[in-house]
């Protein structure tokens, strides 16, 4: 099962790296942009859940409705507060700041969850860290609307790190399919309902808008936001949220070879250091969770 997570999380963290490309080359608002990642994504899970785990979804909804719609809530806002960031900031900075949930998460888990997080982890995370800061600082040093696009992002990595706090709960009392179509609905009726509260339109814009906004949500959505939920059964929020901080060097070479955005050394040598430190954090990893509420995941394909 370990070799299932790391090679699931491996190529969650390659698809998810084509997000922040994907919604550069959109051209329609953050708002609009957002909905209809999450609003397909709501299309195409919520008939198969109705049909094969119906049950389990009256169920979770019943026994943890709130934390779920709450889960629900805080993607929603990641998703605007992110993608609404990469309109003022470069790709680097705001995948880099976006994917500092070791920091938030670190901090939840041990308040929240009363977790006690391992001295190695510890490390992996401050080692990530440390690169994350190195690969950004240029864009960091800049005023006005980067600086207002460096707070948008850190708001989207406060929001996901409660969303991924909540999925390591909730995983543990329901499988993927049920957690994900209840979390990602949720997020898609809320940002629909938000867009069309702004009067923004979903018409009107270019074919290849369209197809960039239908990718982001086969790929970074269905493939690889669900990739890390599956996830969360088995490895902690802590560790997910430290290998997240390898999206950033993926979405960095995308946006210099699509985007012309350039990368420097101190982005080269930060990099590097995220590496080091997601190797750290995975081998603090005791064992997969199995032994939470391990019928769960049985029990759905009966």
């Amino acid at each position: 099962m370990q070799a299932r997570v790391t090679i699931a999380l491996i190529f969650a963290v390659f698809v998810i790296s084509t997000a922040s490309t994907l919604i550069k080359l959109a051209d329609a608002p953050a708002l609009v942009i957002a909905a209809v990642r999450l609003g397909i994504a709501g299309l195409v899970l919520t008939p198969a859940a109705l049909v094969v785990r119906r049950e389990q979804l009256k169920n979770l909804f019943v026994s943890n409705g709130r934390l779920a719609l709450l889960s629900g809530a805080l993607l929603s806002l990641h998703f605007f507060t992110w993608i609404s960031s990469l309109q003022f900031t470069s790709v680097a900075s705001s995948v880099i700041l976006v994917a500092t949930n070791p920091i938030f998460v670190g901090f939840g888990s041990v308040v929240l969850l009363k977790e006690k997080l391992k001295p190695l982890l510890i490390l992996g995370m401050a080692v990530s860290i440390t690169g994350a800061i190195l690969i950004s600082l240029n864009d960091l040093n800049l005023g006005g609307g980067a600086i207002y696009g460096d707070l948008l992002a850190i708001l989207g990595a406060i929001t996901h790190s409660g969303y991924l706090l909540i999925g390591q709960r909730l995983r543990a009392k329901a499988d993927n399919l049920t957690y994900i179509t209840l979390v990602y609905g949720t997020a898609a009726i809320l940002l629909v309902g938000a867009a069309l509260i702004s009067g923004m339109s979903f018409i009107g814009y270019s074919s290849n808008t369209y197809w960039m906004m239908i990718l982001l949500a086969i790929g970074p959505q269905l493939i690889g936001h669900s990739s890390y939920n599956w996830a969360l059964r088995y490895i902690s929020a802590a560790i997910i949220a430290v290998v997240i901080l390898a999206e950033p060097i993926g979405a960095t070479a995308l946006a210099y070879f699509i985007l012309g955005e350039q990368i420097t050394l101190l982005e080269v040598f930060g990099g590097v250091l995220v590496l080091i430190g997601i190797g750290l954090a995975i081998r603090s990893a005791q064992r997969p969770r199995l032994e939470l509420n391990s019928n769960s995941d049985q029990n759905s394909k009966s």
